[in-house]
């Protein structure tokens, strides 16, 4: 018996190492049917989408927006009341603003309003329910939807009303009265300290859009366009992917797909993309810093005094506006990367005019490089290293800060909203250093640094460092502010006079920037 069941394999073995036996199998392979997730047109793509529907949209500012799939529904005028979640709307005039213009959406769910006047506009006004998250929760809620993960806990928003709950949803129309509000959330202790918990969220459909996809639905993307797309492609019941490039079923190598095909129910090339930049910045020589308005220099004398805190070998997140400026003035003998939330890690300066790319932003939208050993990820994975300490330090700017290190700069409510973006996840860090730049007073002359906030709070107790126009204080836990430096120009009884709270005084206090 054992003999013939030897014969029986070597006859099997020379039958499998036969040239031609093997060119067969091979060809069968590349040849195997499967069923392909194409579509058309982008018409085609979204058949189904109705009214009263949620939809998951990626994209982060413009940047890798699923702009073929918006202007589809843009021409569907039969479909209404939706509820949108993404990241902030685009533009007033391009990508999601375009359904905030048709009035095709009855609810966004975001983290930032930004420069987007017409959704301000609508919010403010009481024509659209507005559900702001912040950015890492958002990301975070996405990401539990897709794996199934009904919810989680976590620090953002302690202390904030995201915990307390009473963030306008919708104003009565023509009023500045709150119609809805949000809701308390739930709290636990762990470990000594309190986390509150968030929801997953799921949506009916999602629109993603990639730079490149097969016909299963396998997905690239290319460098920072990959921001909300990731998580949300496996965040919904039915996702769409919008892709620049459709190439041949095994051309993407197995260990670069970034989204699997299992998550991918339709597909499409998109038809036209402008891939506009909302905010094309470029990078300023000596002779043109010379030729700013007053107010610029101003940002730039603060934000100069900011880059003496990087020290070789930082990981650092720049918040939107002045601090990413920062970028630009760090000392060329020393290593700092650079972390910014849409999903760059190791951000280099603004571009000059031939380095532009569209899938290069950051958190502001303005163009960026990346720098040689660089990466770029998904939103999910970015707030991920935020939450999990691996950032030595923030730098955001700032409406108010108390002598507890209280943060607000986020709203001034019924008139600026901005949102919170990530930097309630950012403050929320325990072993983050936070460093607010700011300028010492408001227009009007008031201080900016208060004994109390009067604005809705960022974080509690979360700023380390205050470096203004006039001056550098530090937070020191228990006991308030001490002013450590003076910028030129500047006395300690003029800063006095120019804070709205009581601080102590460094015995080596000078003028140093």
């Amino acid at each position: 018996m054992l003999a013939i069941k030897r014969q029986a394999m070597a006859s099997a073995t020379q039958i499998l190492l036969r040239p031609h036996f093997l060119a067969t199998l091979t060809t069968a392979a590349s040849a195997r049917a499967y069923h392909s997730k194409l579509c058309k047109s982008s018409d085609e793509a979204i058949k189904g989408i109705k009214s009263g529907d949620k939809l998951l949209i990626g994209g982060f500012g413009l940047c890798g927006i699923p702009e073929n799939l918006l202007k589809a529904i843009a021409r569907r005028k039969d479909i209404q009341q939706l509820t949108a979640v993404s990241n902030n709307a685009g533009t007033a005039d391009y990508g999601l603003g375009t359904l905030l213009q048709s009035r095709q959406i009855k609810r966004m769910m975001s983290s930032y309003v930004g420069e987007n006047k017409e959704f301000a506009r609508q919010y403010l006004g009481g024509e659209l329910e507005v559900e702001l998250i912040p950015q890492g929760t958002i990301a975070e809620r996405i990401r539990c939807g897709g794996a199934g993960i009904p919810g989680f806990y976590t620090l953002t928003g302690v202390g904030t009303q995201v915990e307390t709950g009473g963030i306008p949803i919708k104003y009565v129309k023509g009023s500045s009265n709150i119609e809805i509000a949000s809701e308390p959330r739930e709290s636990k202790i762990f470990n000594g300290r309190k986390y509150i918990m968030e929801e997953g969220i799921t949506g009916d459909y999602a629109l993603v859009k990639a730079w490149k996809g097969d016909e299963l639905g396998n997905l690239v993307f290319k460098y920072a366009a990959n921001n909300f797309n990731g998580p949300m492609a496996t965040a919904g019941k039915i996702t769409i992917a919008e892709v620049e490039e459709i190439v041949p079923v095994g051309e993407l190598k197995p260990d670069e797909i970034h989204i699997q095909g299992i998550h991918v129910h339709r597909i499409l090339k998109g038809e036209k993309y402008e891939k506009r930049i909302e905010k094309l910045t470029l990078r300023r020589s000596d002779s043109e810093e010379q030729q700013l308005s007053p107010a610029m220099k101003q940002r730039i004398h603060i934000i100069k005094r900011a880059a003496r805190e990087f020290k070789n070998g930082m990981y650092v997140n720049l918040g939107i506006g002045m601090p990413v400026l920062a970028s630009n003035y760090i000392d060329p003998g020393i290593t700092v990367h650079l972390q910014s939330e849409n999903g760059i890690l190791g951000m280099g300066p603004f571009p000059t005019a031939d380095e532009v790319d569209a899938d290069l932003v950051n958190a502001g939208k303005e163009s960026v490089t990346v720098l040689p050993g660089g990466t770029c990820f998904s939103s999910d994975v970015s707030f991920g290293m935020i939450r999990g300490n691996r950032l030595d330090m923030t730098i955001l700017g700032g409406m108010q800060v108390s002598q507890r290190g209280d943060l607000s700069n986020w709203v001034v409510p019924g008139k600026i909203i901005k949102g919170m973006g990530g930097a309630m996840d950012l403050v929320a860090a325990p072993n983050t250093r936070v460093v607010v730049t700011m300028t010492h007073n408001a227009k009007d002359g008031s201080p900016k640094i208060l004994k109390e906030n009067t604005l809705p709070l960022t974080g509690t107790k979360c700023v380390d460092r205050i470096i203004t126009d006039k001056c550098v204080f530090d937070v020191i836990p228990g006991k308030g502010l001490l002013l450590r430096e003076l910028s030129y120009g500047n006395t300690v009884e003029e800063i006095k006079a120019a804070t709205g709270c009581a601080f102590e005084i460094a015995s080596d206090v000078a003028e140093t920037y």
